[in-house]
């Protein structure tokens, strides 16, 4: 079973944001995960599309962009154009869902859905079909370093009942609170991509954490 490990930068020393990206990347890093908040969505702002351009001359692995604003069709372009390889935006953001990932594809990237911990994988159903990427937020999101909803495995099991029956080159994502103690029972209850922020920019070799992280799974 192939796991997709996608440290998110937002954890990241940006004083030294080519070292940390060049780390990572030397420790397995499948994925560079960009979260993109907007300050109303969720209560903290980060990077928009001239960010994610510049990061982009740093790396060539995909770039794994998760918006977390409003009106998400309105900047959907722009993030592509930065070079966004994958584009999730969040289920509760827009009325027009099928229409968003639709476009998201039709630019030629990966479309990915996020839902937020009060909603139901079950508001998936009608759409699971046109989704690359699904993603189970464990936290609410806007801030790094909170701690994991437990009611997330269960989401997780759900998710990946849904996928397998109807979708299955779907990848089932995971973000928030993942770190050592938990990967094991993340990727058990059907998780195959796992963002980890400060569980691995927060340590002292974060090349190694990925390696150790890597390794759980292999001897487990």
């Amino acid at each position: 079973m192939s796991v997709i490990f996608a440290p998110s930068l937002l954890s990241a020393d940006f004083a030294r944001i080519a070292d940390q990206i060049a780390e990572i990347e030397a420790g397995g890093a499948d994925f560079l995960h960009l979260d993109v908040m907007d300050g109303r969505f969720v209560p903290n702002l980060t990077w928009g599309p001239k960010i994610i351009g510049d990061l982009r001359k740093l790396s060539q692995r995909p770039f794994d962009c998760h918006l977390m604003i409003v009106e998400p069709e309105r900047y959907v372009d722009d993030f592509r154009a930065a070079g966004a390889d994958i584009i999730t935006f969040h289920y509760e953001a827009t009325p027009h869902a099928q229409r968003l990932l639709a476009h998201i594809r039709s630019l030629g990237a990966k479309a990915g859905i996020s839902i937020c911990p009060q909603t139901p994988v079950a508001m998936l159903q009608d759409i699971i079909e046109d989704c690359d990427l699904v993603l189970v937020m464990s936290v609410n999101p806007g801030f790094g370093g909170q701690k994991f909803i437990p009611r997330s495995y269960e989401k997780l099991r759900e998710a990946r009942a849904l996928i397998d029956a109807r979708n299955p080159a779907c990848i089932l994502e995971v973000d928030g609170g993942v770190g050592k103690e938990n990967l094991r029972a993340v990727v058990d209850a059907g998780a195959r991509a796992i963002v980890m922020g400060s569980s691995v920019f927060g340590t002292d070799a974060p090349a190694a954490t990925l390696r150790e992280m890597r390794a759980l799974l292999s001897n487990s």
